[in-house]
């Protein structure tokens, strides 16, 4: 594959958005899947994967995989493995996600409300 060039449209529109602190916040929770395995795991909650997948029995397990690696490697939620037979992996919010969880209500109100006020 091909480097990117350093004054690409691409490469600098990406570098200013990496600047702003709002872009980086939904970057960092956005995505089909995020919010909602975020929800699921919230409450202190501590899930395994097969916990997970039955809960969204319409995702992937590849794509919840990858939600959840992208979600771990944000320092949002804390993979934790266990040496047993078989493997056991549990999933949980990290301090950063529990920070984030009220804005994340704000954000969810705020939503139900235009879905009610764009319904009628």
């Amino acid at each position: 594959m091909a480097a990117r060039k350093q004054n690409s449209t691409y490469t600098r529109n990406e570098t200013s958005l990496s600047e702003c602190d709002l872009s980086y916040a939904i970057n960092k929770i956005g995505g089909r899947w995020k919010l909602q395995i975020l929800s699921m795991l919230n409450d202190n909650k501590t899930l395994r994967f097969t916990e997970l997948k039955k809960e969204f029995s319409f995702i992937t397990e590849r794509m919840l995989s990858l939600q959840l690696r992208a979600l771990e490697q944000d320092g949002l939620v804390k993979r934790t493995v266990y040496a047993e037979v078989p493997p056991r992996v549990e999933y949980e919010l990290t301090e950063m996600a529990l920070e984030l969880w009220p804005i994340l209500n704000q954000l969810s109100s705020w939503g139900g409300k235009q879905r009610k006020r764009a319904s009628l």
